[in-house]
């Protein structure tokens, strides 16, 4: 069964719109836990608009699921992973005002780079995923990195899922395909939901989690928090495809 990895980002960005601290940011990602999350994704930015570089902190202590934060490797952001030393660490090209993720890496460009930060987090024990457009011809550059994942970026296939779901999904195929063929395990997030999930589930090989923020959160508002993970959880089981 592929993991589900919640994403809190969003419930810190409504505590920050208020100040103070409703709702906790530790308490949603203890109970994303206890509704059968099997990990919790954050990615603090250098502005701090929604989780912040202490929530990361407090978050590690609190939970027992996988942790996995997301990110520009920074010099910061590379001092915060190696400080909390999550079980995972995502690599992300966002710009410092970039409203969210918005592209993957050229992992030929930054191959030395990534390299360079990748094996940092290796050698503290730390899993590495780069977060990767759906092209299959940058796979195998990601793999020289030393990187153990790649996350695809899935905004192209969410938005191509309603008007023709196997040409939106098919550059995604290929692309895992690649992956497994070079020994890298493969990750999803952004913009999955209830309507593309399992359909997406079911056609990439070798899927081992899939992060899963924005659209978890609003549905959450209108089916509750833990309904809502656990619509998201059978979307994922093999025994429902």
């Amino acid at each position: 069964m592929t993991k589900l990895s919640v994403n809190i980002n969003k419930i810190a960005t409504l505590r920050n719109s208020r100040g103070g601290d409703l709702p906790n940011v530790v308490k949603a990602a203890l109970d994303a836990e206890r509704f059968g999350a099997q990990g919790i994704t954050v990615h603090p930015r250098p502005d701090e608009r929604h989780i912040r570089y202490a929530d990361v902190r407090n978050i590690k202590r609190a939970i027992a699921t996988e942790l996995n934060i997301e990110g520009n490797p920074i010099g910061p952001f590379v001092d915060l992973v190696l400080e909390v030393r999550p079980t995972q660490v995502t690599l992300v090209p966002d710009a410092h005002d970039a409203i969210t993720s918005n592209a993957g890496w050229d992992t030929v460009k930054h191959k030395s780079f990534l390299r360079e930060v990748i094996g940092r987090f290796r050698s503290a024990g730390i899993r590495t995923s780069v977060f990767l457009d759906p092209r299959p011809e940058l796979v195998a550059a990601a793999a020289e990195t030393g990187a153990d994942r790649i996350e695809l970026y899935t905004e192209a296939y969410a938005k191509g899922y309603a008007a023709d779901r196997e040409a939106a999904i098919a550059p995604y195929v290929e692309t895992a395909r690649e992956a497994v063929r070079c020994g890298l395990g493969v990750n999803g997030g952004h913009d999955l939901s209830l309507e593309n999930l399992r359909f997406f589930a079911e056609r990439i090989p070798n899927l081992l989690e899939v992060s899963i923020g924005h659209a978890l959160i609003c549905d959450a508002i209108y089916l509750g928090f833990e309904n809502t993970i656990q619509l998201y959880l059978k979307q994922l089981k093999a025994d429902a495809r």
